[in-house]
């Protein structure tokens, strides 16, 4: 009788617990759906009742930076990495960061850190290549962005119709006007009235006619 009413206990706690976690607000749900302050909130709470949690850390800083308070994301991703400096989450959100903060030294080596750290078939392999052509572009440097679009498209071929353009305006910046074409044409497969890429294309045509 002794053991029935232990077991008894035992699965009531266990029951007790995974009702207050169903019903535990969601960080990375919120943010998902785009609540950003609410994900932040939620996120800055788990962090004060366990400081070492690195999945609250990783989406407080997506959900800052979403957010477009850059500073305290570049700040807290720091921070966080002092936890544990070989997360590769928040390689990627520093770099997105710093990106914004037009740090782009600083930004394209964490995205090529992130890179060399993380598998092919990690999340956002395409986004940090997506990063680093930006980068490029604003560094002048039309070939290296190609490249970087070029890799990005790769891994997310069907991401948007910007990706496809921001490669067309490297390629078309650096006088290859065919292949610039062949990119905005993807472009427009995936949104035909992207004006950029209308307005690329044009361009590029009347340089080779």
């Amino acid at each position: 009788m002794k053991k029935l009413v232990i077991v008894s206990l035992i699965l009531s706690t266990i029951i007790s617990a995974s009702f207050a976690q169903a019903g535990k607000p969601d960080a990375l749900k919120l943010y998902r759906e785009g609540n950003y302050k609410d994900a932040i909130k939620i996120c800055e709470e788990e962090i004060a009742n366990n400081p070492s949690n690195m999945d609250s850390h990783a989406v407080l800083c997506w959900s800052l930076v979403a957010n477009k308070q850059y500073n305290e994301a570049e700040q807290r991703a720091i921070e966080a990495r002092k936890i544990n400096q070989y997360d590769i989450r928040l390689m990627e959100v520093l770099g997105e960061a710093k990106y914004y903060l037009g740090k782009n030294n600083e930004a394209l080596a964490m995205f090529q850190r992130y890179i060399a750290s993380s598998s092919e078939s990690a999340a956002r392999i395409g986004t940090a290549y997506y990063y680093m052509g930006e980068i490029y572009i604003r560094q002048a440097k039309y070939e290296h962005a190609d490249i970087s679009f070029t890799t990005a498209v790769r891994f997310e071929p069907a991401h948007s119709a910007h990706w496809w353009t921001r490669l067309g305006y490297s390629r078309e910046m650096n006088g290859d006007w065919q292949n610039a074409i062949v990119a905005y044409d993807k472009a427009l497969a995936l949104n035909s009235s992207h004006y950029d890429a209308i307005r690329g294309k044009n361009n590029c045509k009347a340089h080779i006619q």
